[in-house]
């Protein structure tokens, strides 16, 4: 994935469209956008910055996972089967982008009302495990269908592009041969594959 910051705009579609595709529990956010401002009046704007999981190359979460849980496609989605996973959150401790997420046992009975779960959340929470450990997976369901993740088909400003980096004729790899990008903590080593178009 691409993510253009020159023409994102900072109104979180992408959080909301992964919200309700892949209904998640409370306070778990696959899609989230930091903000800051910077500069000082008259001359200051806002930033945005999406994040999301990386689908590392290199995935630091795959090899420490004791049962097989965690593992990487093909195609380079990485992803989590959870009937196999056992809530030890090695996988949460390595990720050095804090992309994975801890089902808290008892958050799947209450939701987000405290109380009876609301239709769609009784549709939705099917998809997880309580005591679980989940993440984004590029909407690899949509994928597998030929669509795009959920939050890439959202974006009103166009600012998410999807596709195989492994192409060199994709419109990913057009755009990092033509713009300078950036990806987020280099250092790490996990060589993610989610780049940013510099701002």
């Amino acid at each position: 994935m691409v993510i253009d910051l020159k023409v994102c705009v900072g109104c979180h579609a992408c959080t909301a469209a992964c919200k309700a595709t892949n209904g998640t529990p409370p306070d778990i956010y696959f899609a989230r956008v930091h903000e800051r401002e910077v500069g000082v009046f008259p001359n200051a704007r806002r930033e945005f910055l999406p994040v999301l999981c990386n689908h590392c190359e290199d995935p630091p979460c795959v090899p420490v996972c004791p049962t097989g849980a965690s593992y990487k496609r093909e195609d380079g989605i990485v992803a989590v089967k959870s009937d196999l996973c056992i809530g030890c959150r090695s996988c949460a401790t390595s990720c050095p982008y804090e992309h994975r997420h801890y089902v808290k046992p008892g958050i799947l009975e209450t939701g987000y009302f405290n109380g009876e779960l609301t239709l769609y959340e009784k549709a939705k929470y099917n998809r997880w495990d309580s005591g679980t450990v989940i993440k984004c997976d590029f909407c690899m369901d949509r994928v597998d269908q030929g669509l795009q993740p959920a939050c890439v088909e959202t974006c009103p400003a166009e600012a998410r592009i999807f596709g195989d980096l492994a192409d060199p004729d994709s419109a990913p790899s057009k755009l990092l041969r033509e713009n300078e990008s950036f990806t987020l903590l280099p250092d790490a080593g996990t060589k993610p594959s989610v780049h940013y178009l510099k701002a």
